[in-house]
């Protein structure tokens, strides 16, 4: 079982977590790649990929994605990092 406060930090994290997901959506649908090709070029499952994209690392957990996988991500978008993260708010 959870305790309150994960329960309230994961409240606040859902919003930020949602815009990567949609920024990483986005960045990948304008390099004309399938979740499975940046997946696979970031090192990452298809599965875990996709959840991302929808904000969540688990379901019913907001993503918290390690550095390196956001740095392998935006390497497969070749893009900066600051372009994935930056300006993220709640």
């Amino acid at each position: 079982m959870r305790d309150s406060s994960s329960t309230s930090q994961d409240e606040q994290w859902w919003p930020i977590a949602r815009q990567l997901g949609l920024r990483l959506q986005r960045a990948r649908i304008a390099k004309g790649l399938s979740q499975e090709s940046l997946a696979h070029a970031a090192g990452i499952s298809t599965y875990t990929y996709q959840k991302f994209e929808k904000g969540e690392s688990r379901p019913g957990t907001p993503m918290n994605p390690r550095l390196r996988t956001l740095i392998a991500l935006a390497t497969a978008l070749d893009m900066q990092v600051e372009e994935l993260v930056g300006e993220l708010s709640e």
